[in-house]
């Protein structure tokens, strides 16, 4: 497990302030939280250097670009061995449908985030790519409705009242 990080005040809230707009100028944190700019460029510099910050994403609409149906899919594989779990990992995250894949506990061995134009596009993706891999014996499909963003991941103890 990593070790965590001490994190005051000041970090906290330049945590905060980068996860609702992560563009946001050197100049602008710095007035918001109540330091210097090249006080505030020391702080984010140490927090990218101990792991805490790390990196920035670029969101996007997938319905904009054609992938507006959204689906978990729930795999189980079998026999879920080393040997097995890294290449069937690796070629789910090549898939430009995939948005991201989690190792789980329980009866499923993951969960995997797609993004697909249609329900055909979703067998085809089931079909070809998860139910004709020798090694997976299950997959339970479910449609995303709707996603909503949370607020930001603070440690425990300090997140805003």
């Amino acid at each position: 497990m990593a070790e965590s990080v001490v994190l005051d005040p000041v970090d906290l809230h330049l945590l905060r302030l980068l996860q609702n707009d992560a563009r946001t100028t050197y100049r602008d944190l710095a007035a918001q939280v109540g330091v210097a700019p090249s006080t505030c460029l020391d702080r984010v510099t140490r927090l990218r250097r101990s792991g805490v910050i790390l990196g920035h994403r670029l969101r996007l609409d997938p319905a904009k670009l054609g992938r507006g149906l959204q689906a978990l899919l729930s795999v189980q594989v079998r026999p879920h061995r080393r040997e097995l779990v890294g290449p069937f990992v690796e070629r789910i995250r090549v898939l430009p449908e995939a948005r991201s894949v989690f190792h789980l506990t329980g009866p499923d061995d993951y969960l995997v985030h797609v993004a697909v134009a249609d329900m055909a596009d979703l067998q085809r993706l089931v079909l070809d790519e998860f139910t004709a891999r020798r090694e997976v014996a299950r997959v339970e499909t479910r449609l995303i409705f709707q996603q909503w963003e949370c607020g930001p991941l603070l440690p425990p103890g300090n997140a805003e009242s």
